[in-house]
């Protein structure tokens, strides 16, 4: 993986736990979600005036990411409704990699060198062992790990969609102008439809997250996309994980969930994997 490829993730695992954080933290979980996933809307609609659509070819993954990125998001906001963002996140964030490099070597017939996928496995495995961490008032939380693993699919889901239908649509900016404005619609139908409120405050007393956490939102994963067209898939999904990282530090200044020995062993782990990744070689 090249220099800029990593250090490209390496920021947007950056912006995408500061988003993560912005929802969790609010008083209102379900209102934070809407204004991050609707606050896609200008930057989306600022890139689609300035790059080429995305060839026909890609459509049918834009439709795939589109479901999977809505799943993902009514999962992670139940996930955060039960759970701390030190847990909920790393276990949602870790079983996706493990997920898509399978699916990559096993179903698409990528070749990883022996260190990536190593590499891979170490940074998996190391974020999903904040599974055995309590929550902040000492006791296990078995009902938000069940979800943040189902969020997890979801997440690898989207990933390989969202990496093949970038390659083959001839304008990955482009591809994800177009899916994060469907997928914002798609999410202001649902709540315009289930919870009108939330719709309402999302214009109103959300507006500073909905143009922070949206744009950092939209500009993280457009940095993901661009990556997943210049290195394989498995490899770039397992680097931006490491986004755990910027979220436990959050989630223990900011949020002052427990710091222990678990998570410190977890951390040192997922800096290993990232660190051996940066300097495989396929």
């Amino acid at each position: 993986m090249s220099s800029l490829v990593f250090t490209a993730v390496l920021c947007a695992a950056l912006l995408h736990a500061v988003w993560n954080a912005l929802v969790k933290g609010g008083a209102d979980k379900r209102v934070n979600m809407a204004c991050v996933v609707i606050g896609h809307t200008p930057a989306a609609l600022i890139v689609l005036c300035l790059v080429p659509l995305p060839a026909f070819a890609s459509w049918p993954y834009l439709i795939g990411g589109m479901l999977c990125h809505f799943g993902y998001q009514v999962f992670l906001l139940n996930a955060y409704n039960k759970g701390d963002l030190s847990q909920v996140y790393p276990i949602a964030r870790g079983s996706a990699p493990l997920i898509v490099a399978a699916v990559s070597v096993f179903g698409l017939g990528v070749v990883l060198a022996p260190l990536e996928l190593l590499a891979v496995a170490i940074i998996a495995l190391g974020l999903m062992s904040m599974a055995l961490v309590r929550q902040s008032d000492g006791t296990r939380n078995l009902p938000a790990a069940k979800l943040a693993l189902i969020t997890g699919c979801f997440i690898a889901s989207y990933s390989l969609i969202d990496g093949l239908g970038a390659r083959v649509s001839g304008s990955p900016w482009g591809f994800y102008g177009l899916l994060g404005l469907l997928n914002a619609i798609v999410f202001a139908a649902y709540l315009a439809m289930t919870t009108p409120q939330v719709l309402r405050r999302t214009f109103t007393s959300g507006l500073r997250i909905f143009f922070i956490g949206g744009t950092a939102s939209f500009v993280a994963y457009s940095l993901v996309i661009w990556a997943f067209t210049q290195a394989p898939i498995a490899l770039v999904t397992a680097l931006r994980e490491t986004s755990i990282i910027f979220a436990l530090l959050i989630g223990v200044f900011f949020f002052r969930e427990r710091m222990d020995l678990p998570k410190l062993i977890a951390t040192f782990a997922t800096l290993s994997g990232a660190a051996l990744l940066r300097f495989a070689k396929s």
